[in-house]
């Protein structure tokens, strides 16, 4: 049976208490003596460790502790138990036991003012990787039997062929919910038939590409980025260093340039799948035959639209595949770091693909290509 630290408090004629400490003063068994002691709020003059057992450093602090708080003396202590007191006493730091809080503006400031610093070096590194892939194309241009056409087609098989029933679904999906809530607002004037402009132009300029972009940066970008992170932690690509294989010609070029290549593709793919989901829903819901829906889109939607769409997908698929590649190349330390990198290259990704559209949306309604 477990024996419990307890106390007996000694009365004095005027100098205070004696408070007797009895039992082991070991953690196992002071709970019940540390909540007295802290309960015991009159003068004490005297603490008797005569009748205490074992001690540890938690029975020795609790001790000195009481003992300081009171400004009483301890006596009756053994050799042991007056060592570890000494020890604690010495041990004792005058510091807060809580951090002192800054102001909140003070942190605001001091972490803007490191996001800030970790942007400009972080820039400073994406220059830096542009500057390495254009030394790498210079020199596949100048020794061309070193490029790596193998490894391109097997990324664009990955980035395109594979992609095609997720993007086909997914546009085809669009492509119905547009022209289906575009009919319900529509109708409220009387132009139902409008539904086909509304459709062959969103999707052949703006939804087709920018819907297939965060795609393949959800798919093929985060996979870009997991695949070489993978290879950095494991040390593959400074073996290929050792060996004289330049990563970035190896790995880097054949992923950029199947990226670029596909993503006009896929755009148009998307483009063509959401005009056919358009096509079905208003077969269906505003009685438009399939034919006479593809038909009209040929006469309602001006061919600079798909111009538009096309110049945009291989500048947003150099975005996606620079993101990816980017973040797997700055992997450092450990696994989670993998995760961490891939998260960030598709955030980063479709950011910037996002803000880019923005952009050329501008740029070509000043264009008059609106």
């Amino acid at each position: 049976m477990r024996e419990w630290a307890d106390l007996d408090v000694q009365e004095g004629q005027g100098e205070g208490a004696t408070v007797a400490l009895r039992g082991p003063l070991v953690i196992a068994s002071i709970g019940p003596l540390d909540r007295k002691l802290r309960g015991l709020n009159g003068p004490v003059r005297q603490v008797d460790l005569s009748g205490t057992g074992a001690i540890d450093t938690v029975g020795a602090w609790t001790v000195l502790r009481f003992a300081e708080h009171h400004q009483a003396e301890i006596a009756g202590a053994n050799e042991q138990a007056r060592k570890l007191i000494e020890v604690v006493r010495g041990a004792q730091s005058s510091a807060a036991i809580s951090p002192l809080r800054e102001p909140v503006y003070l942190r605001v400031l001091r972490d803007i003012g490191t996001k800030v610093v970790e942007m400009g070096w972080g820039t400073l590194r994406v220059i830096a990787f542009l500057g390495a892939l254009l030394i790498s194309f210079g020199a596949l241009i100048a020794h061309p039997r070193r490029f790596r056409l193998r490894a391109l087609v097997r990324q664009m098989e990955l980035v395109g062929v594979s992609s095609l029933g997720i993007i086909g679904l997914m546009s085809f999906l669009i492509g119905v919910v547009i022209a289906q809530q575009g009919a319900v607002q529509l109708a409220q004037f009387g132009a139902e038939t409008l539904t086909i402009n509304l459709v062959g132009r969103i999707t052949l300029r703006e939804l087709g590409v920018l819907m297939t972009a965060i795609m393949v940066a959800g798919r093929s970008g985060s996979a870009f980025a997991a695949q070489l992170g993978t290879m950095k932690l494991t040390e593959e690509i400074d073996a290929m260093r050792t060996i004289g294989v330049s990563p970035m010609e190896a790995l880097v070029v054949p992923r950029i340039l199947a990226a670029v290549l596909m993503m006009p593709l896929l755009g148009f793919y998307a483009s063509v799948m959401s005009i056919i989901g358009g096509a079905t829903i208003s077969a269906f819901t505003l009685g438009i035959p399939f034919v006479t829906f593809l038909a009209r889109i040929q006469e309602v939607v001006p061919l600079y639209d798909l111009y538009v769409g096309m110049v945009k997908a291989p500048v947003f698929g150099l975005i996606v595949a620079l993101a990816g590649c980017y973040q797997g190349m700055q992997v450092e330390g450990n696994a989670e770091e993998v995760g961490l990198k891939t998260t960030k290259a598709v955030v980063q990704a479709i950011f910037a693909v996002i803000v880019l559209d923005a952009f050329f949306a501008v740029f070509f309604t000043e264009l008059g290509w609106a």
